[in-house]
This record gives structure tokens, sequence and C-alpha cells, in this order.
């Protein structure tokens, strides 16, 4: 049975990831699952350790897209998936993938998944979450600090030399082509309640 591809893009920082965590948690239980579009970032195992953090991970070549499609694919297709397992402390694959199970709802989330042609055109439902660049900041360090390792000094840093310029490139335009904008500073219940419906009513279930 063919699932139901749902794309949540946005900013870094903008909310994606618990957007996407608060869909999967409103639908019926084992009906969807999330898969992390950053997961899919390219291994820099062959760049020395300084050369990897000065990396643009905000540029749609640092996304192993095809693999990311040809997952996608099949999880639409009613098949499970092996995706990578990144290491952002390194930015590294880890050696195991991870096994995506088949579910009738595959929610994605990144910040370029509706921003890239060859994506954006297998997702039935295209979500978008706007949010300020100065909201976007402070959740960036809040993660990036907390959960992999970084100061706050070089997250501003590449904010500034990378995340912010390239979201105005490639991110911003992409909410063009969204079926729903919903504000990632805004009320989360809200946003989960109405995307909730409108997954509901197209898968089905």
């Amino acid at each position: 049975m063919a699932s139901l591809l749902v794309g949540i893009a946005g900013g870094s920082g903008s909310g994606k990831t618990t957007l996407a965590a608060g869909l999967a948690a409103a639908l019926p239980a084992g009906q969807a699952v999330v898969v992390p579009a950053d997961a899919y970032y390219r291994d820099l195992g062959y760049l020395p350790p300084d050369a990897r953090a000065q990396h643009n991970f905000d540029e749609p070549a640092a996304l192993d897209d095809k693999r990311l499609g040809a997952d996608l694919r099949r999880l639409r297709g009613g098949e499970g998936a092996r995706r990578p397992v990144y290491d952002f402390a390194t930015h590294t694959r880890l050696p195991e993938p991870m096994w995506i199970p088949p579910q009738p709802v595959v929610i994605v989330e990144g910040i370029l998944v509706l921003a890239l042609p060859a994506l954006r055109e297998l997702f039935q439902l295209k979500v978008f979450v706007a949010a300020t660049p100065a909201a976007r900041l402070e959740r960036r360090i809040a993660r990036d600090v907390g959960e992999r390792g970084r100061t706050r000094e070089s997250v501003v840093a590449q904010f500034a030399r990378h995340t912010g310029p390239m979201h105005e490139v490639h991110v911003a335009p992409s909410a063009a082509h969204a079926d729903i904008v919903v504000s990632g500073e805004e009320s989360l219940p809200r946003a989960v309640d109405r995307l909730a419906a409108c997954v509901l009513r197209l898968a089905g279930i």
C-alpha cells in the first residue's frame, strides 16, 4: 500500500523537528514515521577536522539528495528503507544505518526538502515553517551547544557565514511551493491540529 509523504521545510531553528514530532504523535499510534533529512548529509571523513567545521551545510550540495530521494520512493511505495546515521560532532556517518519501517504516513523534515525539485515532487503535502532570524539563531545556539558539542561563538559565526545567506538563497524561496505555511513562533498545538486534520484526510486513516 502506498504511503503519504509529508515534507516539512523551513530555516534552521524554525521549529521543523518539533512540528514533525508533534504531528507524528497526533496521528494514530503506529501510523507515522519521521525521517530527518539531516541524516543524509554527506560524510566528510575525507577532510581534516578543522576543514569539516568550515563546511557549508546549508547548500544543496551538502545533502546526499539522491540517496534520500531513493529511500523516500521506497517508503512511498510501502517498503522500508535504511537511512544513514550522521554524527554531527565529527561530521561523519556512523557505520550502521537505521531501519525506517514502512508506515502509512512518512514525515520528512529538513531545510532543503522543498528547495530541491526532485525531492519536492515526492510529497503529497508540503509544509513550510516560518520564523524570524533572531528566533532561529537562538534555537540553533541552544541545540548545537547542548546537543552537538559546539560553542556559542562557532554557531553564531556559522549562522552569519553560511546559514543566514543560504536561507535567503535556497530555503526562504521554497516557501512558495508549500501547501501550508505555519509560524514556528506561535501555538504548536494549533499548527499540529491543522496539519493532522489534513494528513488524516489525505491518508484516509
